[in-house]
C-alpha cells in the first residue's frame, strides 16, 4: 500500500508518463498515410512500386485501389483517406459539395488518354450517331462530362441517348458481352475496346475544340495537410521525380523494363499495352503546374476555371446542388512551388 506521499508523487508521474503516450501516438498517426489510386497508367507507379514514398518520408504508407473517381471522393469526404487520385469531374463535384481537400498535383493533362470508342456492329460511325444508343462510363468523372460536352456540341440532348453508370472493368465486361454500343473511357480498358471499336473523339480533341480541357490530380484531406507539410513536400519531389524520369528517358520504359512492368502491376493494364498508353498523357512538370497555367494563380487559374466550368456542366445534368464563386479553395500550388524533383 502506497503512503500518501508516494501516492502524491505518482500522479503527476503517471499523468506525464500519459501525455507522453499521448503525443507519441498522436506522432505516429502523423506518420501514416492512406492514399486512394485507380488504375491510371502513369509513371508513378513505379514510385510505388519502389516504395520511393516510403523511403523519403519515413512514413507507413497504405495504397488503396479504388473503382471510380466518385468513391475516392466519398472516400477522402469520409477520412478513410487522406489523399486520393482522380479526375477533374469527380474533385469538381467533391468541392462543391464541400468535401475539405485541395489539389496539389496534376497527375496528368489527359490529352489523348481518354476517348470515346463506338463498338463494331453498333452502326455508330459518328458522334451524331449515338442518338438512342448505350454508352457505359462511369458517372461524375472527366469522360462523362466529356461525353456531355461532345453530345451538347453535336446537338444531342442528354436524354436522348442511354448513359450507363458503369466502372472501367464493368464497362469492359458490358462491352464484350454485346451490351452496349460505345464506351468514353480510359485505359487499360481503352486499349481493349480499340481492338474491337473505332474512336470517335478523344478527350485532346474535345478539348481542343472547346476549350473544356480535362486532366487527372491528387488531392489531400486539408487536416491532413496542415500536419504533415513536409510529408507532402517529398511527395511532390517523389511524383515529379517519376515523372521526369519517364519525359527524360522514355526510350528506358519499353516493355521489358522494370518501369513498364510496374505501372502493369498497379493499373492492371496489359504489359504490352503500357509504352503505347503512356505516350497518350501529358506530364507537366512542378514549374509549369505553379504557374497560372495550372494550379497557380487563384481564381483565375486554369484549374481553377476548369473546376468550374466543370461543375456547372454537373449542376446542368443534376449531379451537384452548387456552382462555387471560386474553385481556388480547392487548389493548393505551395508544395509544387517549393518542389526539387532528382
Amino acid at each position: 500500500m502506497f503512503s500518501p506521499s508516494a501516492s502524491t508523487w505518482l500522479k503527476p508521474l503517471s499523468a506525464f508518463a500519459l501525455a507522453c503516450t499521448a503525443a507519441l501516438a498522436a506522432h505516429a498517426q502523423t506518420k501514416e498515410v492512406v492514399i486512394g489510386y485507380q488504375d491510371m497508367v502513369v509513371p508513378w507507379r513505379y514510385a510505388q512500386e519502389t516504395k520511393q514514398l516510403e523511403e523519403k518520408t519515413g512514413y507507413k504508407v497504405t495504397y488503396r485501389q479504388i473503382g471510380s473517381g466518385a468513391e475516392v471522393a466519398r472516400a477522402l469526404a469520409s477520412g478513410a483517406i487522406q489523399i486520393g487520385e482522380a479526375g477533374s469531374a469527380p474533385f469538381a463535384a467533391a468541392i462543391s459539395q464541400g468535401v475539405p481537400i485541395e489539389i496539389f498535383w496534376i497527375l496528368d493533362n489527359i490529352n489523348e488518354a481518354e476517348a470515346l470508342v463506338a463498338r463494331n456492329g453498333s452502326g455508330v460511325n459518328s458522334v451524331a450517331d449515338l442518338k438512342g444508343k448505350k454508352i457505359a462510363l462511369p458517372f461524375a468523372s472527366t469522360t462523362h462530362f466529356h461525353l456531355l460536352v461532345a453530345l451538347e456540341k453535336a446537338g444531342i440532348k442528354a436524354n436522348e441517348v442511354q448513359i450507363l453508370n458503369l466502372r472501367p472493368p464493368e464497362a469492359l465486361a458490358a462491352w464484350q458481352r454485346g451490351d452496349i454500343d460505345a464506351t468514353f473511357i480510359w485505359n487499360p480498358v481503352l486499349q481493349q475496346v480499340k481492338q474491337s471499336g473505332t474512336v470517335l473523339l478523344t478527350s485532346g480533341q474535345i478539348a481542343k475544340d472547346t476549350g473544356k480541357a480535362t486532366f487527372d490530380a491528387l488531392a489531400v484531406r486539408k487536416d491532413f495537410a496542415q500536419k504533415n507539410d513536409a510529408f507532402l513536400k517529398e511527395f511532390v519531389n517523389v511524383l515529379a521525380t517519376a515523372d521526369a524520369n519517364y519525359t527524360n528517358h522514355t526510350t528506358a520504359w519499353s516493355v521489358d523494363s522494370p518501369q513498364a512492368k510496374a505501372v502493369a502491376k498497379w493499373s492492371g493494364a496489359e504489359l504490352a499495352s503500357v509504352p503505347d498508353s503512356l505516350a497518350l498523357y501529358a506530364f507537366v512538370p512542378p514549374k509549369e503546374q505553379a504557374s497560372a497555367t495550372w494550379l497557380g494563380g487563384g481564381k483565375n487559374s486554369v484549374v481553377a476555371q476548369s473546376l468550374a466550368a466543370t461543375a456547372a456542366f454537373l449542376k446542368d445534368q443534376g449531379s451537384v446542388a452548387t456552382v462555387l464563386d471560386d474553385y481556388s479553395i480547392g487548389i493548393n500550388p505551395r508544395w509544387v512551388e517549393s518542389a526539387t524533383p532528382q
